[in-house]
């Protein structure tokens, strides 16, 4: 006789999920992006300081000012985002790091080099805790995952981000920094995609 039980069918895959998953994996992909272009400064120095004859104390400027725009502006623009979501800083800060890749470019004096570390810095700040929220908000619950995931991006564009140096910049110059204004273009569209899902998931 002729078994005629039919097998449970498989749950239909959650849109939802699916979604999360892919703001998940681009907010991670523009966490890479946004660091490599972060790392650039620091992996050219020994360009800057042989074109522009800088002394090491002008190396050290430059550093403070990126790291304070960067690491100690970001918690202030924590603690204002918390108090009211911003999800289109997202692609803001990105418009910010691009200009100064811009500037840092095309600079032809050390204040504008310090203008450039400024802005790309701003832009990192304004980025991470923006992104972290979204992060979060794609978790689905999994929150621990979600961070790891938004994590691994950064850290392999940190990594990245002096090799790319090595083998684009320094062979050919200081004007190829533009280049990565692209990338930064690129990761614009996506974090306005992403911006606009965390707008209506709010």
């Amino acid at each position: 006789m002729t078994d005629t039980t039919l097998a449970p069918a498989r749950p239909a895959a959650d849109p939802d999920s699916r979604a999360h998953v892919a703001i998940l994996l681009a907010v991670s992909l523009c966490h890479m992006l946004n660091d490599v272009m972060q790392s650039l400064l620091a992996a050219i120095y020994p360009m800057l300081k042989a074109e522009f004859a800088l002394d090491f104390w002008q190396i050290g400027l430059l550093t403070m000012v990126f790291q304070v725009t960067a690491s100690l502006l970001q918690p202030v623009v924590g603690l204002v985002t918390d108090r009211r979501p911003m999800p289109w800083s997202l692609p803001l800060a990105m418009g910010s790091t691009l200009a100064g890749l811009l500037v840092l470019a095309v600079a032809p004096v050390y204040g504008l080099l310090i203008c450039g570390a400024g802005m790309i810095g701003i832009g990192s700040a304004v980025f991470h805790p923006e992104a972290s929220r979204v992060a979060r908000a794609a978790a689905g619950g999994r929150f621990g995952t979600a961070q790891s995931v938004f994590q691994v991006g950064g850290n392999f564009g940190s990594a990245a981000g002096p090799l790319l140096a090595a083998f684009v910049v320094l062979p050919l110059g200081r004007g190829s920094v533009a280049w990565f204004a692209l990338v930064a273009l690129a990761a614009m569209l996506i974090l306005t995609a992403v911006s606009r899902w965390h707008s209506r998931a709010q």
